[in-house]
């Protein structure tokens, strides 16, 4: 078996007042994976929760995103959580408080005999 990469799905979450990582981190993720229905597994005849994803976040302050939360998201399969520096915070005008912006990546992997991963 070959483990072979079949999608990559990308999306940005935001937490427009609180400035909380870890829900701008999930909505991101929620947004790569709400737009899609992934006919993949069933068109190669395979079990959906064979799937692999690996799931890399960026965002600002990335030590305070909870990775199970994020993990929590997937409907499917079995998967990992990355979180690196990236994304973006905007102070509010008063200075008081921040919008943040993530970014999420979730790439899926699957199984395949060799003969389908040629």
């Amino acid at each position: 078996m070959a483990q072979r990469r079949m999608v990559l799905q990308i999306g940005m979450g935001t937490d427009i007042r609180g400035g909380e990582p870890t829900k701008a981190a999930v909505r991101a993720l929620r947004d790569a994976l709400w737009h899609n229905s992934l006919t993949v597994t069933h068109a190669l005849g395979v079990d959906v929760d064979s799937m692999r994803v690996k799931v890399t976040i960026g965002v600002p302050r990335p030590e305070q995103v909870d990775r199970a939360a994020v993990l929590a998201v997937l409907p499917h399969g079995t998967g990992t959580v990355e979180v690196v520096e990236g994304g973006l915070a905007i102070p509010t005008e008063d200075g008081r408080g921040e919008t943040l912006l993530a970014q999420a990546a979730a790439e899926v992997f699957l199984d395949l005999p060799e003969e389908r991963a040629a």
